[in-house]
């Protein structure tokens, strides 16, 4: 479908960044980043909070006068951030977990939040022109919040679009609708499973099929593409086809475990690391391939500041922060990153000289790094979304590479000769790596917000401005909520007082891998074969992806989708996968159907029936983040008050069986739905 930019937005200059939005974008970064960290720290999940954060402020600003789309526009900027943010909970928990903090400072913690989260805003700003105006990326979650503010706006305005936006917002209600009710059957009520796991063995290797029911994740997978979706697919047949069943083979399984429990294990302790590798190389070859229009970028960026002011003539929707303010904020977050890192190495007591080196290598660690993942993530998030996005695996990539150099620079200053050397080059590592992803975070959010923003016709710097402020509120919120949940729960493996019910602990389970990780690395016993096996495949991925595009231009298999189809688990790459495929052979029937039609009539057709599909997936994709957020507040209150963590259960575990074909049955049911009102010619709106 034809990408639109919001007409009204483009000719008007509208009020984008206004009090009360910044008020509104406020509280709703309270409520989502502390739901984000909840399941963070529970499950290993967060949710975008990027569509849900557009609804509610459509639903609340339409109470006002002269609310407009680009306002609305710039509190889900302004909230994604922030909610995106909360990803930080994958690893800084390590500290704790390793016993190097008892608690977490909360200006430590605001500052790493804080100076990671900026530096993400300002690196991805070079990318903007590379990766979103001039590029082909899906970002469907940035499309998707696009239409629900433009089918929104145009309800509200009630002018000569009336008519279609409300044909959308019906599509997009619809899909919400669906979506949510799924969602809250699955994650509320447990009356659907929200995935199906099979395993069956051939001799010692054991096979496991898993299918997604996630309608959210299907719908973002209508999104992508197809290119997107068969190299996830590729690279599920690896993980699952090739390298699981090979490692269960050599591998005994513990007494009483299942085949699926099996399968599953050694895909988290041994194929995951194969996957990191192939992300790891993709992502180097990413940034290599996007150098050149960065330079540009940076360049353009020095010229325009090189312009007088009579010189300028630069389209509202073509402006960036000015190299001027970007500079003045590049200079405040560095002066604020040196004095953080430095409290944290002058803690350790070292000398003057020690304690100062350390502070420089860690400062500059986390500025190159930073400047790397910022244009691997935002590739990630063009290619499946930020919701999808494999963050945790730039954090492992994060928490290796930066574990390597404070062991060679360690070993040089000779620290490990004092018992508490290596504990605390553990320490610094997660510490330097909670920076990095923290900028990982914000560069996997920040290009899929100025997607949306071009699509509505929004200004860059300000929503550039937004994501800042969304920073600082963001976080304001994570330290606090953190420390809550520690002192309430304890962490595995870390808990702030004697006798704490070790069952009510929160697992942090990226947190707890990347802290065996980093202990790992300075005890010297990790697999680096998987990591090697796994950089083969990238370096494998990234030849085939060049010789199809030299033998059609429209041909790829992007490197990084095959690394993300090793890594993510199952349950997120096979919705992904069926939503891509299925959004090919609509597209094909579509073609097929319009051929008797002249080629205007024949595009418009297309497109008309494309458009209904968008904005019914991005209705799924709405209705199940709507329901997330619910249904996280709920169990937060819930569970903080002394109460179950699945409050909303209707069934118990026996259950499951039951809830699995339910689940099959209703995914497979909503999906036909979903073709079928895609390319039905009439439909009944009643």
């Amino acid at each position: 479908m034809k990408e639109s930019v919001d007409v009204m937005a483009n000719e008007l200059n509208l009020p984008e960044l206004t009090f009360r939005g910044m008020i509104l974008g406020m509280i709703l970064t309270g409520i989502f980043t502390a739901s984000n960290v909840y399941l963070g720290l529970k499950v290993g999940l967060t949710f975008s909070s990027s569509i849900p954060a557009a609804v509610i402020s459509m639903a609340v600003l339409r109470m006002f006068a002269k609310s407009n789309i680009l306002e609305n526009n710039m509190v889900q900027t302004q909230v994604s951030a922030a909610g995106t943010l909360s990803a930080v909970i994958f690893i800084i928990p390590g500290l704790l977990m390793s016993g190097y903090w008892t608690e977490f400072p909360l200006w430590q913690t605001f500052m790493i939040c804080l100076c990671g989260g900026v530096l993400g805003v300002l690196f991805s700003i070079p990318l903007r022109r590379a990766m979103v105006v001039h590029s082909d990326l899906a970002y469907p979650e940035g499309k998707a919040a696009a239409e629900i503010l433009k089918a929104g706006s145009a309800s509200h305005n009630n002018d000569n679009a009336a008519e279609q936006s409300d044909s959308g917002l019906k599509e997009i209600g619809l899909g919400g609708i669906i979506a949510g009710g799924v969602s809250l059957c699955t994650s509320g009520f447990r009356l659907l499973a929200g995935d199906v796991q099979w395993a069956f063995s051939i001799g010692k290797a054991v096979f496991n099929l898993t299918a997604g029911l996630s309608l959210a994740l299907f719908g973002a997978g209508y999104l992508i593409g197809l290119a997107g979706g068969i190299a996830m697919l590729v690279g599920m047949i690896l993980a699952w086809g090739v390298f699981t069943p090979y490692f269960t083979t050599i591998i005994p399984p513990k007494e009483g475990m299942d085949l699926v429990s099996f399968a599953s294990s050694v895909w988290s302790s041994k194929v995951r690391f194969i996957g990191t590798g192939t992300i790891g190389i993709a992502a180097l070859w990413t940034f290599l391939t996007l150098l050149k229009p960065v330079i540009s970028g940076i360049k353009e960026l020095i010229a325009n500041a090189s312009r007088s002011a009579s010189e300028k003539s630069t389209h509202r929707m073509d402006t960036d922060l000015s190299l001027k303010a970007m500079s003045v904020v590049f200079g405040l977050v560095l002066i604020g990153l040196f004095i953080t890192i430095y409290s944290f190495v002058a803690a350790a007591g070292f000398s003057s000289g020690t304690t100062i080196g350390f502070t420089i290598l860690g400062t500059i660690v986390v500025l190159i790094i930073s400047f790397l993942v910022a244009a691997a993530c935002g590739y990630m998030a063009g290619l499946v979304g930020s919701s999808s996005s494999p963050i945790s695996g730039i954090g492992l990539l994060g928490i290796i590479i930066t574990s390597i150099i404070i062991l060679i620079a360690g070993s040089s200053e000779g620290i490990f000769a004092d018992p508490n050397g290596k504990r605390f080059a553990i320490a610094f590592a997660i510490f330097i790596t909670s920076i990095i992803l923290a900028t990982a975070t914000i560069s996997n959010d920040n290009l899929q917000d100025l997607k949306t923003g071009l699509l509505v016709g929004a200004t860059p710097w300000k929503q550039q401005v937004a994501l800042i402020i969304g920073c600082v509120f963001g976080a304001c919120a994570i330290a606090p909520v953190l420390n809550l949940l520690y002192q309430a729960y304890g962490f595995t493996g870390a808990f702030p007082r004697p006798g704490m019910d070790p069952s009510q602990a929160m697992a942090a389970p990226q947190a707890n891998l990347m802290t065996t990780i980093a202990q790992g690395i300075f005890n010297n016993n990790v697999d680096w074969t998987l990591i090697e096996v796994g950089i083969g495949i990238g370096i494998a991925a990234i030849i085939i992806n060049s010789l199809l595009h030299r033998t059609n231009p429209s041909w790829s298999l992007p490197p990084l989708a095959v690394g993300m189809g090793i890594y993510l688990p199952p349950s997120a790459d096979e919705p992904l996968v069926v939503g891509a495929i299925v959004a090919y052979f609509v597209h094909k029937y579509l073609k097929n159907r319009a051929q008797h039609r002249d080629l205007a009539a024949a595009k418009d057709y297309i497109e008309q029936h494309e458009r209904r599909g968008v904005l019914f997936a991005s209705g799924m994709i709405v209705g199940e983040s709507i329901i997330g957020v619910i249904v996280a507040g709920i169990i937060v209150v819930s569970v903080t008050s002394g109460g179950s963590d699945n409050p909303l259960a209707l069934v118990g575990k026996s259950f499951s069986s039951t809830a699995s074909w339910l689940g099959i049955l209703v995914c497979i049911a909503a999906m036909i739905y979903f073709v079928r009102r895609t390319i039905a010619d009439r439909l009944n709106n009643k």
